[in-house]
């Protein structure tokens, strides 16, 4: 990881950056800077959640999780929002699993801190339903995505959605994460990598991914990830 604890701040995500600056000094001394490593889990399935989770240089993948223990990706969040919708939703758990999908830091505060202030102040509740309507925005287009289009353009948005909230345009990631992020076996992952490596779009190689050509794989890609990039900016604070 590249980021320094010495550089870190809660600027850095822009929703706690879009905070009024008399609540962002409330909100301060609760701010807790947390390093998040490649595959920790924020929260499992069917569990309540303590922390609300507040990404900076991370990436979290939203991961729903089946009976028999595969998953798929429902949605990535970065430094765009945050993680622990339920927290004031009034559901007290869910039934996705948070993992980190690329390695960083982010801050975290207390549950109960995030639903009083959500309760309480109406800048926040403004944001953090902002947030919910983009990131419900956000499922609804992969649920869709992964019944209506191939793989190649589900990946190819899937790599644009990471790469929107991700320094730099190489991915660190095993072929098994992804497979999981786009809920199919790690061969049929490899041979899409591959089709799109032999187009000249990227490069694969030993879980590596580096975009060569960001436009090229934009105009591969469905219609779903600029629907759900216009929802976000049209809904969040950039």
């Amino acid at each position: 990881m590249n980021t320094p604890f010495v550089s870190a701040s809660p600027m850095q995500n822009h929703l706690l950056a879009a905070l009024p600056p008399d609540i962002y000094e409330q909100w301060l001394p609760e701010l807790e800077h947390v390093e998040m490593p490649l595959g920790m889990v924020l929260y499992e399935s069917g569990t309540t959640l303590e922390h609300m989770y507040f990404p900076t240089t991370a990436i979290v993948s939203m991961l729903y999780v089946m009976a028999n223990g595969e998953s798929a990706e429902v949605a990535i969040i970065g430094n765009e929002g945050f993680v622990g919708i339920t927290i004031f939703m009034g559901g007290g758990s869910t039934p996705s699993r948070a993992l980190v999908q690329n390695a960083g830091f982010g801050y975290r505060v207390p549950a109960a801190f995030s639903r009083e202030q959500f309760e309480d102040c109406k800048p926040v509740m403004h944001l953090f339903l902002s947030f919910t309507q983009a990131l419900i925005a956000q499922v609804t287009q992969t649920g869709a995505c992964n019944k209506h289009h191939t793989l190649d353009q589900q990946l190819c948005r899937w790599l644009l959605l990471t790469l929107d909230r991700y320094q730099g345009m190489e991915l660190h990631m095993t072929k098994q994460m992804i497979a999981n992020m786009l809920g199919v076996s790690g061969e049929v992952m490899r041979s899409g990598a591959l089709r799109l490596q032999n187009e000249g779009l990227l490069r694969y190689q030993d879980g590596n991914i580096t975009v060569l050509d960001r436009a090229g794989v934009e105009r591969h890609a469905c219609e779903c990830y600029a629907l759900v990039k216009r929802e976000y900016e049209r809904l969040l604070p950039q």
